[in-house]
């Protein structure tokens, strides 16, 4: 956690479990100390008298000390976050812009065996899989705990032995917040059966917190392997044990996604349909025939355009131009997937192009059967948003073009008819 000559920002509430650590850090030899303060602003008068007993330890520590503070109350009601989580978020944002300002490599929480014991059993009470039950961990990212594994008992002593003061937060007596309520009511129930038992919620969650990585490591390793940019295989990803998969489907999502939105993104694998969806929060996970695509935007749907003679027309949904010229005569006909030579008198109205409407269907020239544009894209494993994003040429009676596919029968133009010469290209394709 601490290598030689690293510098660590000290989290300092003033409360027992922060002194000692503070204390404890300034002892430790190589190891540069800074501390900071964050005035939550609840408790009046009181909160205002613990910031000046931390600012008067530090200076008998030699310690360098930041405050700051924020009307926590206020943020809870803007957000709409409670107030625990309210405090939370504007302390770590504090803490983390002290220690890029101080910098500070390490930010140093006094969380200990007995908060993990007792955030062990909140999430228990919540319903949690195996991340829950490795409680609180001891590094994240820049953050660190050395008393992670050291009871609030041995805290005590240690105050006591270096003859450290500390202040009370008296809301820590209040039944008002989940986590007070299992200090008070139901750790001293589990004591009673252990007395070790906060150490021994310790040793279990360093355990679990081993099986916890190679399970996190294996997904990990899979997505190196088989992802695509942000899509999977269905069949590989099926293929895995449920515990692998259900945290690709996390890190793929990029975020933590509760057990029923994970069965989700499962049920989309198993059924029969090729295409199909789940939204969980933040996104919408769709499966595309073989591939499950995590974050996939929906394609904007073309309206109706008219498409007119000696005019250009510039389609931004599906990112393509359309030309359009008549040509009397035509001697040659070019054979083109994307280039359609229509004989005007079988024309019927205005020519102009839109996304596929649902029952559309096209008798193509050179195929002796009538296909629906469903079917027709269907047996191309065109992805839905594919399908919705392909500019289809129309006439006042229906299809007379699809890119990639060809004309339609009635209208198909031979060398020597009077055509009409649509031409769809690439907005970023040379001339």
């Amino acid at each position: 956690m601490l290598p030689q000559g690293t510098k660590v920002l000290c989290a300092l509430s003033g409360g027992a479990d922060s002194v000692a650590l503070l204390h404890f850090l300034s002892e430790m030899e190589g190891v540069e100390v800074a501390a900071a303060h964050y005035n939550h602003c609840l408790r009046g008068s009181e909160s205002d008298a613990d910031e000046e007993f931390v600012r008067a330890l530090c200076e008998r520590l030699g310690v360098e000390c930041i405050t700051g503070k924020g009307d926590v109350a206020a943020y809870a009601a803007e957000s709409g976050k409670s107030t625990e989580d309210a405090a939370r978020t504007l302390r770590y944002k504090f803490l983390e812009k002290t220690a890029h300002e101080l910098g500070c490599s390490r930010i140093a929480t006094a969380h200990n065996a007995d908060d993990n014991a007792e955030t062990v059993l909140l999430n228990m009470t919540r319903g949690t899989g195996l991340k829950g039950l490795c409680g609180i961990p001891p590094v994240r990212g820049d953050i660190i705990r050395p008393l992670l594994q050291t009871t609030r008992e041995e805290i005590e002593a240690y105050l006591a032995s270096n003859e450290l003061e500390h202040v009370e937060d008296s809301s820590n007596k209040l039944d008002d917040y989940s986590r007070n309520r299992i200090r008070h009511h139901v750790s001293p129930v589990l004591r009673q059966l252990n007395p070790s038992f906060a150490g021994a919620v310790a040793r279990m969650t360093e355990s679990l917190r081993a099986d916890e990585e190679y399970i996190s490591f294996a997904a990990e390793e899979f997505i190196q392997r088989e992802a695509d940019g942000n899509s999977v295989g269905v069949e590989s990803v099926m293929a895995l044990e449920s515990a692998v998969r259900m945290r690709v489907f996390r890190l793929m999502h990029g975020a933590e996604l509760s057990a029923a939105h994970c069965r989700a993104i499962e049920n989309i694998c198993l059924v029969h349909s090729v295409h199909a969806y789940a939204d969980v929060p933040g996104m919408r996970v769709k499966r595309e025939f073989d591939r499950l695509i995590f974050g996939a935007e929906e394609a904007e749907r073309i309206e109706r355009r008219e498409i007119v003679p000696g005019e250009r027309l510039v389609v931004p949904q599906a990112g393509i131009e359309i030309s359009c010229e008549y040509i009397p005569s035509c001697a040659e006909i070019h054979k083109s997937l994307n280039t359609f030579f229509f004989k005007s008198e079988n024309i019927c109205g205005k020519i102009f192009v839109s996304s596929r409407c649902e029952g559309d269907k096209i008798r193509l020239a050179g195929r002796n059967c009538t296909k629906s544009l469903k079917k027709l894209f269907s047996e191309a494993k065109m992805e839905l948003n594919e399908r919705k994003s392909c500019p289809i040429i129309y006439d006042e009676a229906g299809p007379i073009g699809v890119p990639g596919f060809g004309t339609a029968q009635r209208c198909a133009a031979g060398a020597g008819d009077n055509c009409i010469a649509v031409k769809i290209k690439k907005i970023d394709e040379d001339e």
